[in-house]
């Protein structure tokens, strides 16, 4: 998959939640900052009106923001992990418990970019760690490359249904 596929992958759950924020954006937050700069242009000098240079500073990071996800819904290929036939092997979507070197285990969730972070456990396809579990299976021992040099992890379990981190 190219680099720029990887960029769009995203899961339903991922695609409402951009679609929430661009809702609430336009709907709600950007229509309350219009009325605040209409207001502070009424009150006379925009030049040293606080309320304006704010408020119109604010609109447009609201407008950036909007682009960016209106952008990122328009490119967004909706992969659902719970339709995933091959639950044997890690791919987009697979929530993946795997052990390090000291057996410790760790579960994460492999997400599109524009997923990764939002909560704990979510980690994003083009990671090192997403990278180095893609196509493995249960009990495969995989080496990431950290600064520190490999580290192999042991996959533990494969999961595609919902729950898990995220």
């Amino acid at each position: 998959m190219a680099a720029t596929d990887i960029r769009s992958y995203i899961t339903p759950r991922g695609f409402e939640r951009l679609r929430a924020e661009l809702r609430q954006l336009q709907s709600e937050e950007r229509p309350k900052v219009v009325e605040v700069v209409s207001w502070a242009a009424g009150n006379g000098d925009r030049s040293e009106n606080g309320d304006y240079i704010y408020g119109k500073k604010r609109l447009r990071e609201i407008d950036r923001r909007m682009r960016f996800l209106s952008k990122r819904l328009e490119a967004a290929r909706v992969v659902d992990p719970a339709k995933q036939t091959r639950r044997d092997q890690v791919f987009f979507g697979a929530t993946v418990t795997y052990a390090n070197a000291a057996d410790e285990e760790t579960t994460v969730k492999i997400v599109g970019l524009d997923e990764s972070g939002l909560e704990p456990g979510l980690i994003s396809l083009a990671s090192p760690v997403a990278r180095a579990l893609m196509k493995a299976y249960e009990g495969d021992v995989v080496e990431v490359r950290t600064p520190n040099g490999p580290m192999p992890l042991e996959v533990v379990a494969i999961n595609y249904e919902e729950g898990g981190p995220g």
